[in-house]
């Protein structure tokens, strides 16, 4: 008979933003667990509230799937001796528990199989749920009480069901039953409950399965009869354990809600995903805030609603922003008039702190607040925020230069000068999320030109995986130049990320740099933006060599780790990054993309045998030795030599403009004049003029065949 595993895990509240991971993990170990101890399933599905992480398994059957193991033993005549057998099967049966006489001989092989009766699953639980607990990783971890058992939070209760039968687990003192808890509060009060059934069935009124009636359970716990049951018991006692489920009908309610009040809710990803894992049984609500408070800018009440209060801000069907909010209650619609009335409280106090901040920056001018930096330490060795806007201006100079870029060199110096002084108003130092934003707002409100206050807000772009990149070129520059210097300031001081650690956030910055390059289309020597870059920090000589390739090698690795990502084959990548032009980090992504786009057509394994050939036997070739034609003794030897010649100019050309598909068209102009070379020449003659002569024809043509990439890297 097949029957369903239930697990749950229930805990003191967990911060919201583990549950995805904790989720991810727990489905993960689940199906792998089971598949280890061969106990078939059709599907795991997990489980995630603020108080619990849990999984079921359906279709569990009685008994393990039987399992016939084979291991591969001697050759049959090492194995029998004159028919009998020899020490090496003897011992070779033994190692693997049968008997020497079961020994099977197949394709002149003996070996061992033995066959694995399945054992009943029931048995078999205890220990794999036990490890999944022990299994599980965290980004932090907590003791309590007297065990020595590190986990999330405290656990509280254990639900481990098979159809319905306790599973026995125990864990820090707490044992596995059929007990699990229902709302923490809604649970035990019939009139909580009463409406918050009513406004639940309201809002999600298309959810199927409609609230059955309240049953109040003894201090919050609820029995599950069956692991069949989860789900339902536990949404009679008020907790919607399926979070995708209650992430949709707060969707839905934060929708509804807004459209109700006349305009739209502005629905963050991201903070959908933390009030999924904040609430049980979500409650909608609608508050407000007093309208002298939209004389802000839109950020200025955004950030706190959002980042500190978790609130949802409402706009008008024009974008602007209407003096309202939606938040999230635990709970149902009881007393819905005073909560609302406490989070308009909360965030009338945020709001009059955002205007007395604001209000008291606008006494001073952004450039008012430069000698203040230097108050601001930026790191040990480098002075403070003030000399690093002081490099930046030199620095982006320098990448102006180096990509003879467009941009309005003196609003680019004044965009550089003043790209850090937002950091010490009082907006950015209560409200940290909001730099960059008010050194734009205040930029304008001073009178700075549209383009210097649009690139202090750009040059800290993007801040997150996914985030908007800049679209001005002062905002490119002065962005790559500030995340450049971070870079190298830190690894100078010996500080790069190691493993999963990256306190700097210096590969989120690298891969800043990679995608405002990128984007961009810009075409840069790195190493030389290195140096400038040691320069600029006053590094001695004993240091810069190796930092310029430690901090080149680890920018590429991130544009490697990056393209794989997103598709492209490692042995490509692999290829074009060892070409000699490795530092410009456009050139080396669009040689990607080609040369993988390349490898799958029928053309691509001729041109990759092709250049082997040639790769293969200039190892061995003189540098720098040039081509005589006076030497050749064969048709196929000048007839090469005359392809080579005849594609110099416009291989130069397409890989000025950077067309690489031209290149490797090109290039499969060469297979068949290299492959007739091969056939009729013997490149290692005894006369060794003629020898390095063939060797130097065979450079020129190596020299065609790797612009792309080194298509020996490539595996067909």
């Amino acid at each position: 008979m097949m029957e369903k595993l239930l697990f749950e895990i229930g805990t003191e509240e967990i911060p919201a933003k583990f549950m995805p991971g904790i989720l991810t993990q727990l489905k993960d170990l689940a199906e792998r667990k089971l598949t280890e101890l061969r106990i078939p399933f059709d599907e795991v599905k997990v489980f995630g509230t603020p108080r619990r992480m849990a999984f079921t398994a359906s279709s569990i059957p009685e008994v393990q799937d039987d399992i016939t193991i084979e291991a591969k033993g001697p050759s049959v005549k090492i194995a029998f001796v004159d028919n009998e057998p020899s020490k090496a099967a003897i011992g070779f049966a033994r190692g693997n528990g049968v008997d020497v006489k079961d020994l099977v001989i197949r394709d002149d092989y003996v070996y061992a199989v033995k066959r694995l009766t399945g054992q009943h699953v029931e048995g078999l639980l205890p220990e794999m749920l036990l490890d999944i607990i022990i299994s599980l990783n965290f980004p932090k971890t907590m003791r309590w009480a007297d065990h020595d058992f590190r986990f999330v939070r405290p656990i509280r209760w254990l639900v481990a069901l098979l159809g319905d039968r306790v599973i026995p687990v125990e864990m820090t003192g707490v044992k596995s039953g059929k007990f699990s808890r229902g709302h923490r509060f809604l649970a035990g009060s019939l009139k909580e409950a009463e409406g918050a059934k009513g406004f639940l069935s309201m809002a999600a009124r298309k959810v199927k399965n409609s609230v059955a009636s309240a049953v109040i359970s003894v201090k919050g716990a609820v029995e599950i009869p069956n692991a069949d049951d989860y789900e339902k018991i536990l949404r009679e006692h008020f907790v919607l354990v399926d979070q995708d489920e209650r992430r949709e009908i707060i969707r839905r309610q934060v929708t509804d809600l807004a459209e109700a009040e006349g305009g739209h809710a502005e629905i963050d990803e991201d903070l959908l995903e933390e009030v999924n894992y904040l609430v049980e049984w979500p409650t909608a609500l609608c508050g407000k805030f007093e309208e002298k408070f939209l004389g802000l800018p839109k950020e200025c009440i955004i950030t706190p609603m959002r980042e500190h209060q978790r609130y949802f801000p409402v706009l008008n069907s024009d974008g602007t922003l209407m003096n309202k909010f939606i938040t999230v209650r635990n709970g149902g619609l009881e007393d819905i008039d005073i909560v609302t009335h406490g989070n308009e409280r909360v965030l009338r106090a945020r709001l009059s702190d955002a205007e007395f901040f604001f209000n008291a920056d606008r006494k001073l001018k952004l450039e008012d607040r430069l000698e203040k930096l230097k108050t601001i330490s930026f790191q040990e060795g480098f002075g403070s925020m003030y000399d690093k806007t002081q490099r930046l201006v030199k620095l982006s100079d320098m990448i102006y230069f180096a990509m003879n870029a467009k941009a309005d060199k003196e609003k680019l110096a004044r965009t550089a000068l003043l790209s850090k002084t937002d950091l010490v108003t009082g907006m950015v130092v209560e409200f940290t999320e909001l730099q960059g934003v008010m050194g734009r707002e205040y930029a304008k409100l001073d009178g700075e030109s549209e383009e210097v206050a649009k690139g202090i807000y750009e040059h800290y772009l993007p801040r997150f995986a996914g985030d908007e990149l800049p679209e001005t070129e002062i905002g490119r520059i002065v962005g790559i130049a500030d995340k450049l210097d971070n870079i190298v300031a830190i690894f100078s001081r010996g500080l790069a990320p190691t493993g999963s650690q990256d306190p700097y956030a210096l590969r989120r910055q690298a891969l800043g740099i990679i995608n405002i390059v990128i984007d961009a289309g810009y075409h840069v020597a790195l190493l030389k933006l290195l140096g400038g870059m040691i320069y600029l920090l006053n590094i001695g000589p004993d240091k810069a060599g190796e930092l310029i390739l430690q901090v080149l090698d680890f920018i590429r690795q991130r544009l490697r780790n990056m393209v794989i990502d997103q598709g492209i084959r490692y042995d490509v990548v692999d290829a074009v990054m060892k070409g000699k032009r490795n530092d410009d980090l456009n050139d080396v992504y669009l040689r990607a993309m080609i040369l993988n786009d390349f490898v799958k057509t029928p053309e691509a394994e001729h041109l990759i045998q092709a250049a082997v050939r040639v790769a293969n036997i200039c190892e061995n070739a003189a540098a720098d030795i040039p081509v005589n034609p006076a030497l050749f003794e064969y048709h196929e030897e000048k007839n090469l030599h005359d392809a080579v010649t005849s594609l110099n100019s416009e291989i130069i050309s397409a890989t000025v403009q950077f067309n690489y598909e031209q290149v490797l068209k090109l290039a499969c102009g060469l297979v068949a004049p290299i492959n007739e070379f091969f056939d009729k020449v013997m490149v290692m003659d005894e006369n060794e003029k003629i020898r390095n002569n063939r060797l130097a024809l065979l450079e020129a043509v190596k020299d065609i065949t790797h612009v792309v990439g080194d298509l020996n890297s490539i595996v067909m």
